[in-house]
């Protein structure tokens, strides 16, 4: 089974428009292209990855996907369409559906000033065509009400497989714990949700932290979730943002170390390919 990293990013402030990334980014706010990460996933062991969208634009798809032609350690797209505007978005899939890479689709709901956007009728009506056709849907849940949709999404559009991103983003560095635990939980009951263990050093304390602050998180999740529904993700080049890929890699390691062998390679990949319909 290969080793997956199953949530990185690229951009190219040259070629590209990202209204979330500026100045105040600090060391993110550059070029990221395959060429800087491909060394640090040898380093690491990584054999493939999951290319994620950072923009709601058909541009940052367009380039995602002629990326995936040209690197064969890119094993699936998720790209962006028009979930809210369902007859442009059916046409957007079915023009992406014949790329063999497209593999998901994600919107940065977490932007958008109604926290409540993904749960309009027009939003479920988008999100229904991704369930037609087999795709699933990255959400990034950054507020708890985002994290309280995910179970009226899994009912209102049967079918539809979910993956949340970066476990919602857990309180680390406050060592908080409710609500969060309580809706994560409550996300997990249902099947077709998943999750990813990844973006969590961004919300621990930068400097200092470690596997060990990251722990009682991920075991919650592990408890939940059960491996066969959570994956590892990078979530390189924000990880940057408090460390290194190599830190980011090896603190895995460590969180992961306790499970069988057979459960630790269901999150660093398995899951990841069953979810993404990776060729292995």
């Amino acid at each position: 089974m290969p080793v997956v990293d199953a949530h990185q990013h690229f951009w190219n402030l040259r070629t590209g428009s990202y209204p979330w990334l500026t100045p105040e980014a600090g060391p993110i706010y550059r070029t990221f292209e395959p060429e800087e990460f491909v060394p640090q996933l040898a380093a690491a062991g990584i054999d493939r990855t999951v290319l994620v969208q950072a923009m709601d634009s058909y541009a940052d798809t367009d380039a995602m996907l002629a990326q995936a032609d040209e690197h064969d350690f890119i094993a699936a797209v998720v790209g962006w369409v028009p979930l809210n505007r369902p007859a442009e978005a059916a046409q957007a899939l079915e023009r992406y559906g014949r790329h063999p890479k497209f593999a998901g689709v994600r919107h940065l709901i977490h932007d958008d000033p109604d926290p409540d956007w993904v749960i309009q009728d027009s939003v479920i009506e988008g999100l229904g065509l991704l369930a037609e056709v087999g795709l699933p849907f990255d959400v990034v849940a950054v507020l708890p009400r985002h994290l309280e949709h995910v179970p009226v999404l899994a009912e209102r559009v049967p079918g539809l497989r979910m993956v949340i991103d970066h476990l919602a983003k857990p309180p680390i560095k406050e060592k908080g714990w409710e609500p969060w635990a309580s809706l994560i939980a409550a996300a997990a009951e249902c099947p077709g949700v998943y999750a990813k263990v990844s973006g969590l050093n961004t919300a621990a304390d930068a400097e200092t932290w470690t596997a060990g602050d990251l722990r009682p998180y991920v075991d919650h999740a592990i408890e939940v979730f059960g491996p066969d529904r959570l994956m590892f993700g990078s979530d390189w080049p924000v990880a940057v943002l408090a460390g290194d890929y190599a830190k980011v890699w090896r603190e895995t390691g460590a969180l992961l170390a306790e499970l069988s062998d057979d459960d630790r390679s269901a999150v660093l990949g398995g899951t990841a390919a069953r979810f993404y319909r990776i060729e292995v």
